[in-house]
């Protein structure tokens, strides 16, 4: 079975592993501007999902966007602008945090710093937004702090499950890192970042490697990941085991139209710093109290709950 490419696909953005999701029978769909496998042919996302919850999953995630924001007081730049406090963290940190509108206090978007120093800042915001946020921070940096959109120079390969470390062992690297932890390898010649996330609710780990290198890096894990059983997996199986744990998805759970009280993410904010974008209003918000906020609703039955269903109470 080949992967099926949607009709748009022309003028979709292609990961570097997409010859590898064609030769997979990937079927494609559109996300954010980019061509990604939703699942896999003799899998599907109920087999995905269950490999990642029982051994280990591994998922192109490249669509994510890469962005760096570096210079001098890079990360005093990063802290008055994003929400969450990157005085919480120290290098070698990854932090997810908010980029709000300064004036509605909706959620431009959620993203990743990884604290590399001082003046050195690597953000991964969702493929959609990542133009935005670098639009949002390059016109309030100050001189002498400079900050690109390197979407398209990086990918990223998540592995994800409670084998994924004895995995990334066999396979060579150290998975011995914190949560929200990161290093910096030199795989056999690849360099690339390893991180301690992901948004399965597992044990998992992100590579960030540069494009040129994605498919070897794909390779090796599938390799090394035969003795585990691991599984090609699609954002369809990413976006059931999110929301299975309860992680929001910037566009439904958070927009520009729903602020972080609202999406209760208020934990992603650092509500004692000085300033960030949207303070102001986010605290009259928290103050007075939300006039909606995000609920999980869970199915006592075979029932399904599907997008823009109506929601009665018990009357």
């Amino acid at each position: 079975m080949r992967g099926s490419v949607p009709r748009m696909d022309a003028h979709l953005l292609h990961s570097p592993l997409h010859e590898r999701h064609v030769a997979l029978g990937a079927k494609l769909g559109e996300f954010g501007g980019w061509a990604m496998p939703l699942e896999y042919a003799g899998g599907g996302v109920l087999a995905e999902h269950a490999v990642v919850r029982d051994a280990v999953g591994i998922f192109d995630v490249s669509h994510l966007g890469k962005a760096s924001v570096r210079g001098p007081g890079a990360a005093a730049f990063v802290n008055a602008t994003l929400t969450n406090d990157l005085n919480r963290i120290h290098p070698g940190k990854a932090q997810y945090t908010l980029c709000c509108d300064d004036a509605t206090g909706g959620v431009v978007d959620d993203l990743i710093v990884y604290f590399r120093a001082d003046d050195d800042l690597f953000l991964v915001p969702n493929a959609a937004n990542t133009a935005e946020v670098v639009r949002r921070l390059s016109a309030a940096a100050p001189d002498g702090i400079d900050v690109k959109n390197l979407h398209r120079d990086f990918a990223i390969v998540a592995v994800q499950g409670p084998k994924s470390a004895e995995l990334l062992g066999a396979a060579g690297l150290s998975a011995q890192l914190e949560y929200m932890s990161f290093a910096d390898a030199d795989w056999r010649g690849i360099p690339l970042t390893l991180c301690r996330s992901g948004y399965t609710g597992e044990l998992g780990y992100e590579l960030v490697v540069q494009s040129v290198d994605a498919e070897q890096v794909w390779d090796r894990l599938f390799e090394a990941g035969e003795a585990f059983g691991v599984r090609a997996c699609g954002l369809g199986a990413r976006d059931t085991l999110r929301t299975e744990m309860g992680y929001p998805l910037h566009g439904q759970d958070l927009s520009l139209g729903i602020t972080p009280n609202q999406g209760r993410v208020g934990w992603a904010v650092g509500w004692k710093k000085p300033e960030f974008w949207g303070k102001t209003v986010l605290l009259a918000e928290r103050e007075r109290g939300a006039a909606r906020v995000l609920r999980g609703l869970e199915s006592l039955d075979r029932g399904i709950p599907r997008p823009h269903m109506t929601v009665l109470d018990a009357e």
